[in-house]
């Protein structure tokens, strides 16, 4: 145990799955916050936690918190994590980090301002697969490494009103699916030094597809892919000279890989063996964090999700996407 005390900043699907995790891993979740007391009341029983509050104001001025998850939808997360971080509080805050480069840049000063970790919640990074890939990467098994594709595609809500759907909340395959294989190849190739991004427009204005080939230094080529409207392989592959790694449905969660040789020869296999989901391996590296008082994070450093956030701004633009309070 490290002593930090968790608070967990709404009560949505992606809370709950959170608070599981915790409660698999031993963590010390403390405090909900919702907007109503009845929800802040249900999560709180469902979860045996120990203060249920009837408002954000109120978890995050909770002595007894010291790190806040933020699981609101994307056009929240800066006002929400910014007040966790002007009380005190250290955030790890769900994915895509912000709405916008600009949002996140604030984020991140502010926390460095106020002395406190503030990190993106992008699971796939921490999960125990994900630490083998790059290990593998890392000791030269697979060569150069030439290409890496990723698709994260499902059959979502097609109603216009629902907040997938809906600009105003930050809608479109971009920021819920695509924010996966965006990081999965920033992880894996760095920057990318030229960003070429196609995408299809519903009624709303909102994005339900989205496509990019990028080109990362050294000359390595990504392709993603995201899709609202359609379920596909949601499979991933590093391809390199020496050898490939082909990453299993559902690439993004626990699951299993393969390290393929040119003539096939499969020359290892990896099969996840996790507890719950995996959301807790992001909570005990933000606890590691904070304990070893390292607030830039390296999984994923702050100043990576801010450039993160650049690459879907530029992608967003080249396929005609703005949100409303962007147009002042």
């Amino acid at each position: 145990m490290t002593g930090l005390r968790w608070g967990i900043l709404a009560t949505g699907g992606i809370a709950g799955a959170f608070a599981s995790d915790l409660r698999t891993a031993g963590l010390d979740l403390v405090a909900v916050g919702s907007r109503s007391q009845e929800s802040a009341d249900a999560f709180a029983a469902r979860f045996d936690i120990a203060h249920a509050h009837p408002s954000y104001e109120a978890l995050v001025s909770d002595p007894d918190v010291d790190i806040i998850y933020v699981s609101t939808p994307h056009p929240m997360h800066h006002e929400n994590a910014r007040l966790a971080l002007e009380n005190g509080k250290h955030v790890l805050a769900e994915k895509a980090f912000t709405l916008n480069r600009a949002e996140a840049e604030d984020l991140q000063a502010l926390a460095a301002e106020k002395g406190l970790l503030v990190m993106e919640a992008m699971w796939t990074r921490y999960l125990p697969h994900m630490v083998r890939i790059r290990e593998l990467i890392a000791d030269g098994t697979l060569g150069e490494i030439r290409a890496v594709s990723a698709d994260h595609t499902q059959l979502l809500p097609s109603d216009p009103a629902h907040r997938l759907n809906a600009l105003e909340l930050g809608g479109g395959a971009l920021l819920d699916l695509g924010i996966y294989p965006i990081s999965f190849v920033w992880d894996i190739l760095g920057a990318p030094t030229d960003i070429r991004a196609v995408g299809r427009l519903i009624e709303t204005g909102a994005d339900s597809e989205v496509a990019t080939v990028m080109t990362h230094e050294g000359g390595a080529i990504s392709t993603t892919l995201s899709s609202s409207r359609a379920s596909g392989p949601n499979a991933a592959s590093v391809i390199g000279t020496e050898a490939r790694i082909d990453i299993d449905r559902v690439w993004y969660s626990a699951t299993t890989f393969r390290v393929i040789l040119p003539d096939g020869t499969v020359q290892e296999e990896y099969v996840s063996e996790i507890e719950g989901r995996g959301m807790q391996y992001q909570a005990l590296a933000a606890e590691r964090l904070v304990r070893e008082g390292i607030l830039e994070g390296d999984i994923l450093p702050i100043a990576e999700s801010v450039a993160i956030m650049g690459t879907l701004d530029e992608i967003r633009a080249q396929i005609g996407v703005r949100y409303p309070r962007e147009e002042a």
